[in-house]
């Protein structure tokens, strides 16, 4: 009977300690774009991609019926902070017929994989609030229409700062998304990975040194 207490008792023990890796999965966007964590606008297959080095392009439309028309297969249109959207796999020297240029971000440095998938998130985050720690199964890239852009992974630091701010990094390492400044931070973001992998995995095994808490701080001196 003590034998399978005891064995009782380490189950219960290992059950309780949090796991290094879980799956992260993002809740789908609705109307509310009041600060909070961030959710899934669109999961799209990538038919391909394009020959070349690969850009994000982001583009506005008066309509979603003149934004299909500019699509392209690698293309996916959305609804969000009272527009339409296209965003667009293609070249750098691609351009959308009929829209707004708002950002082309890359070359974005995608790894090698059988099949593509295009994540796009939406995301309101007030100064100073954080993503849960994690990594993902390809690139990712930022862009905010307002709001300073902060992340901090093993090598450093990245900062982007006012309106129309851009980021990219490469899939792989641990990474913390934080908004710095003192305005709400209102953006995209783009996971472009591999179709066989998880796009995001929550991570319990870094811990960042505090560079952008560390912005953040500052920046409420200013």
């Amino acid at each position: 009977m003590r034998s399978l207490q005891i064995a009782l008792l380490i189950a219960l023990l290992l059950f309780a300690i949090p796991r290094s890796h879980a799956q992260a999965t993002a809740r789908p966007c609705g109307g509310d774009e009041t600060p909070g964590p961030a959710c899934l606008l669109a999961s799209t297959p990538v038919p391909g991609l394009p020959g070349g080095p690969v850009f994000w392009h982001i583009d506005r439309f008066a309509s979603r019926e003149a934004a299909a028309r500019a699509a392209t297969p690698r293309s996916s249109i959305v609804e969000a902070f009272g527009a339409t959207w296209l965003f667009t796999l293609e070249g750098k020297a691609w351009r959308a017929k009929g829209g707004t240029q708002s950002a082309v971000i890359g070359p974005l440095p995608v790894q090698p994989a059988g099949a593509y998938t295009a994540e796009y998130l939406r995301s309101v985050f007030a100064p100073g609030t954080k993503a849960p720690l994690h990594v993902h199964s390809g690139p990712e890239a930022f862009y905010a229409l307002e709001g300073d852009t902060c992340l901090e992974m093993p090598d450093g630091m990245q900062l982007g700062r006012g309106p129309g701010n851009t980021l990219f990094i490469r899939g792989g390492p641990p990474m913390l998304l934080m908004a710095v400044g003192t305005q709400p931070r209102r953006g995209f973001a783009l996971i472009l990975h591999d179709a066989h992998q998880p796009p995001t995995t929550l991570i319990h095994d870094w811990q960042p040194q505090g560079l952008c808490e560390q912005q953040w701080q500052r920046d409420q001196l200013k």
